[in-house]
């Protein structure tokens, strides 16, 4: 599979399997997710999403389950994780209110959660998880830059940031921010028109493309973009995933597909989509179609 270079010693695979709903599955135990893992480390994806909300801020031990069975298995990987959500839920149960907390204090409490849940001692990619309307930019942007320095993190980034949030943060801080994890897919083209896919281009910034499959909706809804896509998926002899992940891999920016399901079967086939053959009008087509209007 190929990979996506985020700085000069970090690099991801293409595709990145995402464990948001990793604690909804029936079986958590730690042989079914290092099943899971190995799967995808069969097909060359070794890249994994986490967020210290997910599962109610379960998901990230459920994880560090197999890094303490097989240690090994921690250096074949590469984690991004989360923080910045307070939930009412978990370890966080106390709180009147959902809210959002980039302090210095929470991200470090956050980041030492992480480790610790993850059995890990440092963590590839650390994104502030939602934009935050109290953030003072040079608290976030200083503690951010002191993980960094302190090995804790390896780099840092950004998630469902608009372009003048990334700046604000940005112009706060020594280390660059690597990405920004935004929700784009046939079902949210949104960003392709707004501005957000553009300012990273501009940078020459990989971005982390959030819900690829639109939740589920673009394997379940009917209409000429269904049709449209089994089309493909038929001709080439792959599913209607493939298709909506070889759409976003097809596009000149470096979009790097967060892909999570439970299921294992369709876990070994997420690399199907780098076999689909897509040309500049094929895309457009399903692009139309999306947009639900011609190009103007």
């Amino acid at each position: 599979m190929d990979r996506i270079e985020l700085t000069p010693d970090l690099s991801f695979s293409r595709i990145v399997y995402g464990m948001w709903r990793i604690g909804d599955d029936k079986d958590t135990s730690q042989g079914h997710v290092q099943a899971k893992i190995e799967a995808c480390l069969e097909q060359g994806i070794t890249t994994l999403d986490q967020a210290d909300i997910y599962g109610g801020y379960t998901a990230e031990a459920i994880l560090g389950q197999s890094f303490k069975a097989t240690p090994s298995l921690r250096d074949k990987v590469e984690i991004v994780t989360k923080c910045g959500i307070v939930a009412p839920v978990g370890r966080h149960s106390s709180a009147r209110v959902k809210h959002y907390d980039t302090s210095a204090e929470h991200i470090n409490a956050s980041v030492e959660a992480a480790l610790r849940d993850m059995a890990t001692d440092r963590i590839d990619l650390l994104l502030i998880h939602r934009p935050d309307p109290m953030m003072d930019p040079d608290e976030t942007g200083a503690a951010l830059d002191e993980l960094v320095a302190s090995g804790k993190v390896r780099s840092v980034g950004v998630s469902n940031f608009r372009p003048w949030d990334f700046s604000l943060l940005q112009t706060h801080m020594e280390n660059e921010l690597v990405t920004n994890q935004i929700e784009l897919s046939l079902s949210e083209i949104s960003p392709l028109t707004n501005g957000d896919l553009a300012y990273l281009q501009e940078r020459n910034l990989p971005v982390m493309a959030w819900s690829p499959l639109g939740g589920g909706s673009l394997m379940t809804a009917g209409g000429p973009l269904a049709d449209a896509m089994a089309k493909i998926a038929g001709d080439q002899g792959v599913d209607n995933a493939a298709v909506a992940i070889a759409w976003l891999l097809r596009h000149p920016a470096r979009i790097l597909p967060v892909l999570g399901t439970n299921n294992l079967e369709r876990i070994k086939a997420i690399s199907q989509a780098e076999k689909v053959v897509m040309d500049r009008q094929t895309w457009f087509e399903l692009y139309t179609l999306a947009a639900g209007r011609e190009v103007p």
